[in-house]
């Protein structure tokens, strides 16, 4: 039987951050522009180690940030209960999952896991109760690691950690860790000395399960994740030998050699004398030609020869780094526009084609972020002490629509979606551009606040009683 024991978890944990870190490590190098220097000669100097760092060029941030910058949780939508299907508890912004959400400040910090997740692989969320009510807080994959009895289907891990602090001489390193029931304080020399691991007793920390969410931006049935800058590190370091050699040809052969044979260069001569002044091998010293455009070259000579070499064409380099920016493009799934930035002349329809395959990653990217986010918003409300919204498996996310359309387009087609298909129109609310769940509360109770306002006026028109005709009527 396998030791559960927390001193055995604390160490499996931190083995896992010593066994993941280098790999982790070069990914977040890449995606800060540390990057391997391209290949040079080993007798390079100075000079070409300093077109070796200008010849980096960083996409890897572009790739996290394009998918990332189109996900965006706006709201909460609980399931129901029952075969009438019963709301559960409150709905939108008035229930207590979506209260943890503002509170934890998640419209803004929400970036962040989704960045981390996209970067490495994996981010987690921490959900906890604190003094000022529940709260949920993203945990960087560098510093975190989970234990799953199945990592590849369960959503559920039996253990985390997160390191607080590293060690430093000798201070030791800190970590927090939880299981199903209890959170611990772990203290350790090193991630690779079980023998400095150390465990302090550990408290409730309210739920029924770890508290810790993976986000897993893509996982295979081995349970390994994979971010969208480690298959691409390959394409970058092409980019950026490619540039480099064009940074080598561009100082040192991208401009006309003018030569002469047949003609000895002047020589400084003493103005007293007259005689050549001789340098440190007794040769004599050569004086610097001031040649530039506006001057000639000529000689007495005739059989003094003036020519010049060729400079190197730039165009293969540059139609080169294109194409690796393209295979970039076409592996990542990014439109070229977005790394070419060449958009002009492209019509709707053009546009829509090449972001499809984009959409496609990013609607994945939601069916697994949404999947975490709604075990975080149960863990929000168990903790909150609401056992029926802890069990709703039927809750899901409300993700925002990025999509660029104008406000006129988007009127038109929920007009017609609620006169051709009678759709009700508080169902299509939603997807009006740019609508939070604050303003979708606010126009249910405006439309409520309408609702009674009408019913009162109609009350009180059926209960005035018909006036009397008028006498003279009455005579004619």
């Amino acid at each position: 039987m396998a030791d559960v024991s927390p001193a055995s978890l604390a160490k499996q944990l931190l083995a896992i951050l010593h066994r993941d870190g280098d790999r982790l490590k070069r990914i977040d190098d890449y995606d800060n522009g540390r990057h391997d220097d391209p290949y040079m000669p080993p007798q390079a100097d100075d000079e070409y180690r300093l077109l070796a760092r200008r010849a980096v060029s960083n996409w890897m941030p572009l790739l996290v940030n394009t998918p990332a910058q189109a996900l965006y949780v706006d709201g909460f939508r609980r399931g129901t209960i029952g075969e009438a299907g019963i709301p559960i508890g409150g709905e939108g912004s008035r229930s207590i999952e979506w209260a943890h959400w503002q509170r934890s400040r998640l419209d803004a910090r929400q970036s962040a896991v989704y960045r981390g997740a996209l970067k490495f692989g994996h981010s987690f969320v921490l959900t906890e109760k604190t003094s000022r009510g529940v709260k949920s807080k993203g945990l960087s994959a560098l510093k975190t690691a989970a234990l799953f009895e199945d990592p590849a289907n369960d959503d559920t891990p039996y253990a985390a950690l997160t390191v607080i602090s590293w060690p430093k001489g000798e201070e030791l390193g800190k970590a927090r860790m939880w299981d199903t029931r209890s959170e611990y304080e772990v203290t350790f020399k090193s991630l690779w000395d079980e023998d400095g691991v150390r465990v302090g007793k550990g408290k409730r920390h309210g739920a029924s399960e770890c508290p810790v969410t993976r986000f897993a931006a893509v996982i295979d049935l081995e349970g390994r994740t994979v971010g969208v800058i480690e298959p691409m590190i390959a394409l970058q370091n092409r980019i950026n030998q490619t540039v480099f050699d064009l940074l080598v040809a561009q100082t040192y052969g991208s401009f006309k050699v003018r030569y002469v044979t047949g003609m000895a260069p002047p020589i400084e001569r003493d103005p007293e004398t007259g005689e050549p002044v001789l340098d440190e091998a007794g040769q004599p010293k050569p004086l610097p030609l001031n040649h530039n455009a506006r001057r000639f070259l000529f000689a007495e000579d005739s059989d003094v020869k003036f020519g010049s070499l060729d400079e190197t064409p730039l165009g293969g380099f540059i139609d080169s780094i294109d194409m690796s920016i393209r295979h970039l493009a076409a592996v990542s799934q990014t439109p070229p526009h977005h790394l070419l930035g060449q958009i002009a002349n492209l019509s709707a329809e053009a546009l829509l084609a090449a972001e499809t395959a984009l959409a496609r990653k990013i609607a994945e990217f939601k069916a697994a972020f949404g999947e975490s986010w709604e075990r975080v918003f149960r863990l929000a409300a168990e903790l909150e002490g609401d056992t029926s919204a802890a069990e709703d498996f039927a809750g899901e996310v409300i993700w925002r629509d990025m999509e660029s359309r104008s406000l006129a387009q988007a009127a038109d087609a929920l007009g017609k979606l609620k006169e051709q298909l009678n759709i009700p129109e508080r169902g299509l609310w939603r997807r009006v551009p740019g609508v939070t769940q604050t303003e979708l509360d606010d126009w249910e109770q405006m439309r409520e606040e309408d609702d009674g306002q009408l019913q009162l006026a109609t009350a009180l028109i059926r209960a005035t009683p018909e006036p009397e005709p008028a006498l003279e009527a009455i005579a004619a």
